[in-house]
């Protein structure tokens, strides 16, 4: 299995640290609102290989943090008047709710930055007593030129950074690209007691602190969105590997960036869309679907024709499945042992079967592991109907179901709800809105999002319609 590894810009071989496991760390959401699109590339790529490797036979300790102390949460709480924790356990439920719809599976861990400061503050004395950070005023700062190796990730040279810096440098950095290890608090925010000043930490320490302590010292793969590769993942190898003495990660894994019709996604442009708005539009195993449909390492283009397209494709798949499933349940096929014609043709799925391995094991390649994915639908419609072997059908669809289980892709069909079961749950959520149960309310119109169901608030009622 050969994975492209930004730190060194080449493929290289898959050889974990342990055999038989994988160590995985994916930085994961600030969560002052809901996610973007955007976010959620990262998210779905990043579950994929956890899924290969799974399939493979590895275990996987995945873990995925989420940032709930920063500046965008503390002035959404101060907005709203209500503490910073309360809008962060708001959005870790939102992040859940989409992540589900999306079918991303659960991480092993999902620390919070507010639950390992302990661990920060150990971190950042250690980093001071052996040199490479330094306090002043109550700030604590991280010396990067005291780790030689800075700027190996991103191929960026201090010299370069430090001319093109066109701000004021504060005047108690020693240098300009010096980073922020820990800061004193400012009125209103929330705050925790170290040796240099109450305070809180700054970003780039939280992972490198989860990843130790629920990982080890070293792991086989960190991942995220290309955006992080300067400067959080690179300051996150300095801070790592200057504490502990040794390589912090193996391999570097980074998504490009996805556009709106071929425009850089911007509130301002007005082609910012979260996930819970495409969610009112598609099932959210469209956009999955549409997601995987390219390289992870090549900028995806998101559109509405594009997301027809991938919705129509994916029915496709999930036509021929549920045509299986049909000759199955029906009963009318012969129970005889597979026959030679029967066997030649599950050869062919075979060889699809190893082509989607190839495609995964040559850098996680989703494109053409869907392409194959195809190949067999195709094979499946041409030769399965009311005269083949039991046999022979089941191992088809077991052969498109278990592939497309690897890429997230749900192949089994829903139960439609009865139109009065959903006026029922309408009734429900308004009387859970009437009686101020918003959190009732919220979960019922999620329940009917996930089983596409859309609602609209008018000043006549509530309108709904199938997605």
């Amino acid at each position: 299995m050969k994975i492209y590894n930004t730190l060194t810009k080449m493929k290289e071989e898959f050889i974990p640290i342990e055999e038989g496991k994988v160590r995985m760390y994916v930085c994961g959401p600030t969560v002052y609102n809901y996610i973007h699109i955007g976010n959620a590339r990262p998210t779905i790529v990043f579950d994929t290989v956890r899924r290969y490797f799974e399939y493979k036979g590895y275990t996987v300790n995945y873990v995925s943090n989420f940032t709930d102390v920063d500046d965008k949460i503390i002035k959404k709480a101060n907005e709203e008047g209500v503490s910073a924790t309360d809008i962060s356990e708001r959005y870790i439920k939102e992040f859940r709710t989409d992540m589900n719809a999306l079918n991303v599976k659960e991480a092993t861990v999902h620390p919070k930055a507010t639950e390992e400061i302990d661990g920060m503050i150990e971190m950042i004395n250690a980093l001071i007593k052996k040199g490479y950070a330094y306090e002043k005023n109550g700030t604590v700062y991280f010396r990067t030129r005291n780790f030689k190796e800075y700027g190996k990730l991103s191929k960026k040279n201090l010299d370069d950074l430090e001319a093109g810096i066109r701000i004021a440098v504060s005047e108690e950095k020693e240098d300009s690209m010096d980073f922020v290890l820990w800061k004193p608090k400012k009125e209103g925010e929330p705050y925790w007691t170290a040796p240099w000043s109450n305070g809180r930490p700054g970003w780039h320490i939280e992972c490198s602190v989860m990843s130790r302590k629920y990982l080890g010292e070293q792991i086989d793969i960190h991942a995220g969105g290309e955006d992080l590769v300067f400067p959080h993942h690179e300051n996150e190898i300095a801070q790592s590997e200057a504490a502990n003495g040794k390589e912090f990660a193996k391999y570097w894994m980074h998504n490009a960036f996805l556009n709106i019709d071929n425009k850089k996604m911007s509130k301002s442009e007005g082609n910012f869309f979260t996930v819970r708005e495409i969610g009112e539009e598609y099932s959210l195993s469209v956009l999955r679907f549409f997601m995987l449909n390219a390289h992870y390492r090549s900028p995806i283009n998101f559109s509405r024709d594009l997301m027809e397209s991938a919705k129509n494709a994916l029915n496709r798949i999930l036509t021929a499945v549920g045509q299986l499933e049909h000759l199955l349940k029906q009963g009318n096929l012969t129970k005889e042992a597979i026959s030679e014609q029967e066997t030649a043709i599950l050869g062919e799925a075979d060889a699809l079967k190893v082509k989607f391995e190839q495609s995964m094991e040559d850098d996680f390649n989703t494109a053409d592991a869907i392409a194959a994915i195809f190949e067999l639908v195709k094979l499946a419609n041409t030769n399965s109907n009311n005269e083949s072997s039991e046999a022979f059908v089941t191992e088809l669809h077991s052969l498109i179901v278990k592939l497309c289980d690897i890429l997230g892709i749900i192949t089994a069909k829903e139960e439609e709800l009865l139109d009065s079961d959903i006026e029922q749950l309408i009734v429900d959520r308004q009387n859970a809105r009437k009686s101020k149960d918003f959190a009732k309310a919220d979960e019922i119109r999620n329940l009917l999002l996930e089983k596409g169901i859309l609602l609209e608030d008018t000043r006549e009622g509530v309108r709904w319609k199938r997605s």
